[in-house]
């Protein structure tokens, strides 16, 4: 006898991030119903080179989703539970694609990858003496055009963004260039290119979804990216959200290389093929904006912290495009839907977070797992004067540094017979132990963040209190207590913290109206993910903050510049 399964109204989210993928059945309450989560392979070919294979994240994508719902269904749930599915992403990642075959042309270049310092180069040099075209046979030069590109893209020149890498790719790959020569050439960040290979998909007028993703989940015909991703690429202009064409003059890129721009909640299309054929995709963001909608911090002065591969945090501005003279990026947070105003935020990247706990841990041998990097940590109450600047790939907001380099130092200024005689003996020394690199390592994830908090203020003119925070680091105690000390504010702590994921869910839901959710309006997610919430307090004195404060900026100035990259 058959058992009748039960009849949900659920919301699936894809998550492909940096090291792995993961899809998640969740219901109205933000309860999850059900889940899996893939790695997949990274490629690290030369010092500082980041690099994935776009084909390999697709498959276990698609194997990800048949199994999570395979685990719904095995819970009692009809399959026809999930009613639509959100997609977000790692960001700025680069993928670089044949039009006529639907075929990676090259391994996808990493956000994290820094190989492209000499391309930066060129391009502030050609800043400087060529500039960018503001009107018809109008060129600013110099700082002028520096102005220009932030207030354009609210981005500096930096080897983060795409349209660096892809310059790199048609520049140092003979295939990537011909299809650019041939006008064979497709691009896109991760969650375009997903869509790109399954679909039955009616493509709105006006559209944008990161190309690669999206291609192959809606079946390879439509070459669309979501604003929030293409905010990213240092070619869109976020107060028109149209492509710039100056910047592609600039980039010396075709326009037929981009995909039509959507917003953040809309029916883009249905899945093509595998145990969501039908389901609509409703929701596409970048993995940080996502983290945003998912901690609900929808009103102007809301902030949160996601701590993953790197860290990111956004602190939500409204409707008007706050530009940042303290070393901040202005970016799009999401678009509710098509023809409403984006939100804008202020952000600021870490480029490494949880890689350095990786790092321990692969790398180092200091630890077997990453959780145990807390256990480690708490067997000493400091980090004995130890710094760890953790620049693996530079260093970037609120620092803009590409040359800096990972550096592990002591403060010698803090020596003292106090210091001796404690556990606090200062920097680098035969006292140094395993436990103290732990507890460095955990501090320079507060510094970084304590940074760019403190350019927040300045450039908001707003005090923070309280940080929502989200993401595998937060899973330990010490680490948020630790961070908690060095910033000086109050951290907060969902039970749930699929942040990333929920975001997507909640732009997909509210795309078909589903539970009454409505981005415009943020008392529509009042029962949404209310469960159970942890704060940890600071407990440090002001004057212990301020000097370990002292000592971490003492140790970035002395990681700087390390590496400078040459114009061709």
């Amino acid at each position: 006898m058959t058992t009748q399964k039960q009849q949900g109204e659920f919301v699936g989210s894809l998550d492909c991030g940096t090291t792995s993928v993961r899809f998640i059945v969740f219901d109205k309450y933000a309860n999850i119903i059900a889940e899996n989560q893939l790695e997949f392979p990274q490629y690290y070919p030369n010092p500082g080179w980041h690099e994935h294979d776009a084909e390999e994240i697709m498959d276990h994508a698609n194997r990800c989703i048949a199994t999570a719902i395979q685990n719904m269904v095995g819970e009692g749930w009809a399959q026809d539970s999930v009613k639509v599915i959100g997609v977000t992403n790692q960001r700025e990642t680069t993928v670089a694609w044949s039009r006529k075959t639907g075929k990676p042309l090259c391994r996808a270049i990493v956000w994290t990858d820094s190989r492209t310092k000499h391309t930066v180069a060129h391009y502030e040099q050609k800043l400087q003496n060529v500039g960018i075209q503001v009107k018809p046979g109008e060129y600013l030069k110099g700082p002028e055009a520096t102005e220009a590109l932030r207030k354009i893209t609210g981005l500096p020149l930096s080897t983060y963004f795409s349209a660096i890498k892809l310059r790199w790719m048609i520049d140092n790959h003979s295939d990537v260039a011909a299809a650019h020569e041939q006008d064979d050439l497709l691009f896109g960040t991760v969650e375009s290119w997903v869509a790109y290979v399954g679909h039955t998909f009616k493509l709105p007028p006006s559209s944008l979804v990161d190309a690669f993703f999206l291609q192959n989940l809606l079946g390879g015909s439509s070459h669309i990216s979501e604003v929030t991703n293409a905010s990213r690429t240092l070619l869109l202009n976020v107060s028109t959200l149209q492509w710039e064409p100056s910047l592609l003059e600039f980039f010396e890129l075709r326009e037929s290389v981009l995909p039509k721009l959507v917003s953040s909640s809309e029916v883009y299309g249905t899945v093509a093929s595998g145990p969501l054929k039908g389901v609509p995709i409703g929701g596409l963001v970048g993995d940080q904006q996502g983290a945003l909608v998912g901690n609900k911090c929808l009103r102007q002065g809301e902030a949160k912290c996601t701590y993953g591969t790197g860290a990111f945090l956004l602190f939500c501005t409204g409707e008007e495009i706050v530009k940042s003279t303290h070393g901040l990026l202005s970016t799009i947070a999401y678009q509710a839907g098509p023809g409403t105003k984006p939100v804008y935020a202020l952000e600021g990247s870490i480029a490494v977070a949880g890689s350095a706990v990786k790092w321990l841990r692969d790398t180092m041998g200091l630890i077997d797992s990453a959780a145990q990097v807390n256990e480690l940590a708490s067997k000493v109450p400091d980090s004995g004067g130890l710094y760890f600047v953790t620049a693996f790939s530079g260093l970037l907001a609120p620092y803009w540094d590409p040359g800096a380099a990972g550096l592990l130092i002591g403060q010698p200024t803090l020596f003292s017979i106090k210091a001796l005689l404690s556990r606090s003996a200062p920097g680098i020394s035969q006292y140094t132990n395993p436990s103290h690199i732990a507890r460095a390592t955990l501090e320079a994830n507060a510094f970084q963040t304590r940074a760019i908090i403190e350019s927040m203020k300045l450039d908001s003119g707003h005090d923070l209190k309280h940080l929502k925070v989200d993401g595998g680091m937060t899973n330990g105690d010490l680490a948020m207590s630790v961070l908690a000390d060095v910033g000086g504010f109050t951290v907060v702590r969902p039970e749930m913290r699929e942040s990333t994921a929920l975001g997507s869910a909640l732009l997909a839901g509210a795309a078909i109206k589903l539970h009454g959710w409505d981005l415009t309006k943020p008392e529509t997610l009042a029962e949404v993910n209310t469960k159970g919430t942890r704060e940890f307090a600071p407990h440090m004195s002001l004057m212990e903050q301020q000097k370990r404060w002292d000592g971490w900026q003492r140790a970035v100035e002395r990681s700087k510049g390390w590496e400078e990259g040459q114009a061709d």
